[in-house]
C-alpha cells in the first residue's frame, strides 16, 4: 500500500545570497494511512513551511511530494486545487468558520465547491457532525456554540470531502484545556477509526496523543520516534 504521504529530500529556500533562509533543509518523511503524525518545533524550525508544502500551498524548491500516490509537482493550478479539496481535510487553529451561518451550512461548502448537489451535500454534512457529536448543534451558527464547538464543526468539515489526510495546523491554539480535550478526543476516535492524521503543535501535550513524534530544528527532521500516545484510555473513559 503507498504511503499517504512520501516527501523525499524537501528544500524550501527563501531569499538569496547573504539573505538566503533555508526554512526546509533536506526533510524526507513518509506517513502510512491510518498513522497520527504529530510535527513538533519551535518557531522558525519549519514546522510552519512543511505545512504549506504538505497542503498543497505552497511548493518546494527542491525535492519531492507524493499525496497518496499522486507526484503534485505535475499538477496544474486546477488539479491542484482539486487535490487540496478532495484529499486533505484542513483544520486551523482559527477555526475559519463563516459568521451567521450555521454549523451544517459551513460543513457543506466543500462540498458545494465540489458541485454536489443540495439534498447530497446536506445529508453528508450531517453525518459529518455526527461523528463529532455535533448533530443537534446542526443549525447554530458559530456565535452560539462554544469554542471547542466550533473547532469541532470544523472537523466535521474537513472530514466531509472523505479526505486521505487530515492536516491539523495547531487545532488546539486557541482553546482552554477542557475545550482541547474535547477537540484531541475527537481525534483520537477518528484515528482509531482509521482515519489518517498529521497535526502541527508546539504543545507537548498535544504531541503526547500522537502515535508518532517527528521534531523538527532548523529546517531538519531530528527526531522521528513511535510513542505510546498518552490519555486516549482515559478520554476514553470520560466520553
Amino acid at each position: 500500500m503507498l504511503p499517504v504521504l512520501d516527501v523525499r529530500a524537501l528544500t524550501k529556500v527563501y531569499g538569496v545570497g547573504d539573505t538566503e533562509v533555508r526554512a526546509l533543509d533536506g526533510v524526507t518523511l513518509s506517513v502510512d494511512k491510518g498513522e497520527y503524525v504529530a510535527v513538533m518545533g519551535s518557531s522558525g524550525s519549519g514546522k510552519s513551511t512543511l505545512m504549506n508544502i504538505l497542503g498543497c500551498l505552497d511548493v518546494p524548491t527542491t525535492g519531492r511530494y507524493l499525496l497518496d500516490g499522486v507526484d503534485v509537482s505535475r499538477l496544474s493550478d486546477e488539479q491542484l486545487a482539486l487535490a487540496r479539496n478532495r484529499l486533505i481535510g484542513f483544520i486551523f487553529q482559527s477555526f475559519n468558520l463563516i459568521p451567521r451561518t450555521s454549523a451544517v451550512a459551513n460543513v457543506e461548502l466543500p462540498l458545494a465547491y465540489a458541485g454536489m448537489k443540495g439534498p447530497e451535500r446536506r445529508r453528508r454534512a450531517l453525518l459529518s457532525l455526527d461523528l463529532v457529536g455535533l448533530a443537534d448543534r446542526a443549525d447554530h451558527e458559530p456565535n452560539q456554540l462554544s469554542g471547542g464547538q466550533q473547532q469541532r464543526v470544523a472537523v466535521a468539515r474537513a472530514l466531509v470531502t472523505e479526505p486521505a489526510l487530515l492536516l491539523a495546523d495547531e487545532p488546539t491554539g486557541n482553546l482552554d484545556s477542557h475545550a482541547t480535550e474535547e477537540v484531541l478526543a475527537v481525534l483520537d476516535d477518528l484515528n482509531a477509526a482509521g482515519r489518517t492524521i498529521v497535526i502541527i503543535t508546539h504543545e507537548d501535550e498535544v504531541g503526547a496523543r500522537a502515535d508518532r513524534l517527528i521534531k523538527l530544528r532548523d529546517g531538519r527532521v531530528t527526531a522521528d520516534s513511535r510513542q505510546q500516545p498518552a490519555g486516549r484510555h482515559a478520554a476514553g473513559a470520560t466520553r
